[in-house]
């Protein structure tokens, strides 16, 4: 029998005309794979193409200010529809800007090394300890033993819970999916409280609804609680906003609207969502067996709870000490790695750390050189000149572009995708409309966590708590705009007279 040659490589020959068409289908399907979904970057290319070639070019802006411009609507059109994943899909973009000599090697990589994009990586890293250690756990476990023998206050202490690890993780997504919500499903299914049941509002639905609304405010009021935040403290500068020891000038400015709406969400829903069971005598017992489970605090939560202490502090102290924020967040990875809580596999396995770093590193580029090819300013002016037209006032323009802000979300599904695409020109357009630069930059990244959960599809933690299956579209939509309504409020009139305070305009 002959021997077929070792360097014969397998080949598939069709399927003759006897096979079904079932068989022909399969082979199509795997001759024929592609990792882009078809339609997706058909509408993406097809925005970019007739944006560049269709629209007249304004006069005072170059061919190539005219065709980077093009290619960041095909981007972001991509991170609404996804025809790749996210960093796939910025990274297929960035390589058109090089190609067709659009940006340099240089301009378009020259966000990489940016300390915001760094930090951002680095506090995924030091996220990663709360869940390797189990100390998340054991935070959000202590506030539900102590706080938890009623429903009103089973939801405070998981709220405390989040707001006392948010500093040192800034995933909203982890923290929802990593820690909260396995901890929502068990109380919930203690109570007889089951998804996709008429048993959901007994429990599980009032917690649900009270963890993500309340989430939004623990993500605003820490800088590093949420990566949105740092992505816009970087556009702000990019933009000519500087933000001196950015840290506390956040935490100041935030911490009055914030813990006030914080307190204020979880009563509010009390009464317009009401869960049927009232009392929880259960929670502690379940939070007080799990802790006994748990045993005591281990070695390695100890170097976490004292890393995070440091890191906060140094962050807290940046600018007295002359260090900016990555180098403290590298310092207490640093401590980390060194004591053994993290190893390099675990930092090499933190995906959404290096998703992060792609795709973020492309938005910030892109958005930097559209303020320096005068993109950006260009279409500051034009918006700036119409509210002049208006003769609105400095704050008639600061309420409209706000609440424009807010609302445009409903066309977007990510908060990061929705800062890439509209924060650098809705901030040019508040300092063409002479609104101080650090009130208008800030507004502006306290709406962006805000706004996180008026739909089921707004953000991340939004997508992990409502995919639980507690709550109804139908309710997700109307206690989406009713709790944004009372957010707006909150932060626009107590807010504003807090930034007054402070001297903010």
């Amino acid at each position: 029998m002959a021997m077929s040659s070792p360097h014969t490589f397998p080949t598939h020959p069709l399927p003759t005309h006897t096979a079904t068409a079932t068989t022909r289908r399969r082979f199509l399907k795997l001759h024929w794979k592609v990792g882009v979904k078809p339609i997706p970057l058909l509408i993406c290319l097809t925005l970019g193409l007739i944006f560049r070639f269709a629209v007249p070019k304004p006069h005072p802006l170059t061919p190539k200010a005219w065709s980077l411009l093009a290619i960041f609507i095909a981007t972001v059109a991509g991170l609404i529809l996804s025809p790749l994943p996210v960093g796939a899909w910025a990274f297929v973009c960035l390589t058109v800007t090089v190609v067709t000599k659009t940006l340099t090697f240089a301009a378009a990589f020259s966000a990489f090394t940016n300390e915001v994009i760094w930090l951002i990586v680095a506090a995924f890293f030091l996220s990663k300890g709360f869940v390797k250690t189990g100390l998340g756990d054991r935070i959000a476990m202590l506030f539900v033993r102590w706080l938890g023998k009623s429903t009103l206050g089973l939801s405070y202490g998981l709220i405390l819970g989040e707001l006392a690890i948010s500093p040192g993780m800034p995933s909203s997504t982890a923290r929802a999916g990593g820690i909260f919500l396995p901890i929502i499903k068990s109380l919930a299914l203690g109570s007889e409280s089951k998804p996709k049941d008429p048993s959901s509002r007994k429990l599980g639905a009032y917690l649900i609804q009270s963890q993500n609304q309340c989430n939004n405010n623990t993500s605003a009021l820490f800088l590093t609680a949420a990566a949105q935040n740092l992505l816009c403290i970087k556009l702000a500068e990019s933009v000519g906003v500087e933000i001196p020891n950015r840290w506390m000038t956040w935490l100041k400015a935030s911490c009055v609207p914030a813990l006030v709406s914080l307190l204020a969400t979880p009563i509010i829903l009390y009464k317009i969502y009401p869960p049927e069971i009232k009392a929880t005598p259960d929670a502690p017992v379940m939070a007080k067996r799990k802790l006994e489970q748990m045993g005591a605090v281990k070695r390695d939560e100890w170097v976490m709870m004292g890393t995070l202490l440091l890191t906060v502090a140094l962050w807290i102290a940046g600018e007295a000490l002359n260090m900016a924020s990555v180098i403290a967040a590298m310092i207490g990875l640093s401590l980390l790695l060194l004591f053994g809580v993290l190893d390099w596999d675990d930092c090499l396995s933190e995906k959404q750390a290096w998703d992060t770093l792609a795709w973020f590193g492309v938005l910030v580029g892109m958005a930097s050189q559209l303020t320096a090819l005068g993109v950006i300013p260009w279409m500051s002016k034009c918006v700036a000149h119409f509210l002049k037209s208006l003769s609105l006032s400095r704050f008639g323009a600061f309420s409209i572009l706000q609440i424009s802000y807010f609302f445009i979300h409903y066309l977007f599904a990510s908060q990061t995708a929705h800062v890439g695409a509209l924060y650098s020109a809705f901030l040019a357009m508040h300092l063409e409309s002479k609104v101080p630069g650090l009130l208008s930059a800030l507004a502006l990244a306290y709406n962006t966590n805000l706004f996180g959960a008026i739909t089921h599809y707004s953000s991340g933690q939004a997508a992990v708590y409502y995919g639980a299956g507690y709550v109804d579209l139908h309710d997700v939509f109307i206690l989406g705009i009713v709790t944004s309504l009372i957010n707006i409020a909150i932060w626009g009139l107590l807010g504003a007279a807090w930034w007054k305070i402070l001297g903010l305009y």
